[in-house]
């Protein structure tokens, strides 16, 4: 069966950094477009960043552009979310999702998702 298996969350001070990676395993990772998204307390899960299938074309929301990068490893069926100068309202469960075709920014389009890891930022 398919299986996401993010990793890489933690605790983290204001304008630190955090590397998130999520593993893929039984589907054609090489053929499926990849997003993050995340999740805080009491609020809607919200697109973070995608990235294609093809060409590595990526996408990000606006509250992350130029902070935070997405890539994948088709070699290692794996797919990046390198966060830097985070800021406390980046707190959230980050979920790593997949889905066929080209990428989306909602989550409703989605077909797998991983079970999310914690990412604290303290201020």
């Amino acid at each position: 069966q398919v299986q996401l298996v993010e990793s890489g969350g933690g605790l983290v001070q204001a304008g630190g950094s955090l590397r998130l990676s999520c593993v893929a395993s039984g589907l054609p990772f090489s053929s499926y477009a990849m997003g993050w998204f995340r999740q805080a307390p009491g609020k809607e899960r919200e697109f973070v960043a995608a990235i294609s299938w093809s060409f590595g074309r990526t996408y990000y929301a606006d509250s992350v552009k130029g902070r935070f990068t997405i890539s994948r490893d088709n070699a290692k069926n794996t797919v990046y979310l390198q966060m830097n100068s985070l800021k406390a309202e980046d707190t959230a469960v980050y979920y790593c999702a997949a889905k066929s075709g080209t990428p989306a920014r909602a989550y409703v389009e989605y077909d797998y998702w991983g079970q999310g890891t914690q990412v604290t930022v303290s201020s």
